[in-house]
């Protein structure tokens, strides 16, 4: 299967699981992480002007 026409969230996605899994990251840690950059990712969507 081609992610060629897959959205880009899912390509990012894709992208960050095999990094993660190269470097053989406890599940743990992975996300652990992940809410610490949900978190960054919320506040800086908030903080953004709107796109109306």
């Amino acid at each position: 299967m081609s992610l060629d026409n897959a959205p880009d969230e899912v390509k990012l996605a894709v992208d960050l699981i095999m990094l993660l899994e190269q470097h053989e990251i406890p599940p743990s840690t992975v996300l652990s992480a992940l809410e610490i950059v949900r978190q960054d990712f919320l506040r800086k969507q908030q903080e953004a002007p709107s796109s109306r």
